[in-house]
């Protein structure tokens, strides 16, 4: 065996021609300590004293006869074939979302109510554009997702889209609760091209009250 080099081979010759069994069994002990020392970062593997055993064996060509605390392998073990994985042969239609968003794009035509349906769908926009980004160095625009999921959806979620897109919202919600308050967007497009949200006008009419309450306290001081 490779991984532990000709001069290991040697050993294990030497103690195979070992006439005296206890003296033969003394000399196993201690070539397994050394083969042990060899690879000391496979001792945290499982069952790697056994390992160390079943390699001594191989190497002495099953031939050495010794009071070990494993019995040896079978001889049919070694060279034998693993066996074959079975992969799945259906093809991805869009291979950059993987298998998951597949079956949650199912788990979605399977909601109970049309709100946890279109809480979904926005959970899925979402998580599309986070994994296209992983891909591209562009965003992916909302509606190409909608048609995406459309499609993989079998068109089960046809009117569950066609609200979503005559409203112009996502909801910002769990799949699981549909109650959540939507996010509207507004008309304008970023320059990519997807819908942007306008979160600004709010943030500024907070600091103008804040700046109008502070003049006020002024003018009575």
């Amino acid at each position: 065996m490779k991984e532990y080099g000709s001069n290991v081979q040697k050993l294990v010759e030497h103690v195979v021609s070992v006439e005296n069994r206890e003296k033969r069994t003394k000399h196993a002990h201690i070539l397994i300590e050394l083969m042990r020392q060899i690879h000391p970062q496979m001792r945290d593997g499982n069952d790697y004293s056994k390992k160390l055993w079943d390699d001594l064996y191989v190497m002495a060509n099953f031939e050495l006869d010794v009071d070990s605390p494993f019995p040896p392998p079978p001889k049919e073990a070694v060279g034998k074939k693993p066996m074959r994985i079975p992969y799945g042969q259906s093809k991805l239609k869009h291979k950059y979302y993987g298998r998951n968003l597949e079956l949650l794009v199912l788990k979605a035509t399977v909601a109970p109510t049309k709100g946890e349906r279109k809480a979904f769908i926005s959970y899925l926009v979402k998580l599309m554009q986070a994994f296209f980004l992983q891909w591209n160095k562009d965003t992916i625009e909302v509606k190409t997702c909608l048609d995406q999921i459309l499609e993989l959806s079998g068109f089960k979620l046809q009117e569950e889209i066609d609200e979503l897109r005559r409203d112009g919202i996502i909801l910002d919600a769990n799949p699981k609760d549909g109650n959540r308050t939507p996010n509207r967007f507004n008309n304008a497009k970023t320059p990519n091209g997807s819908l942007g949200q306008n979160k600004s006008g709010g943030k500024r009419y907070n600091k103008n009250r804040n700046n109008r309450g502070k003049f006020n306290k002024k003018r009575r001081n």
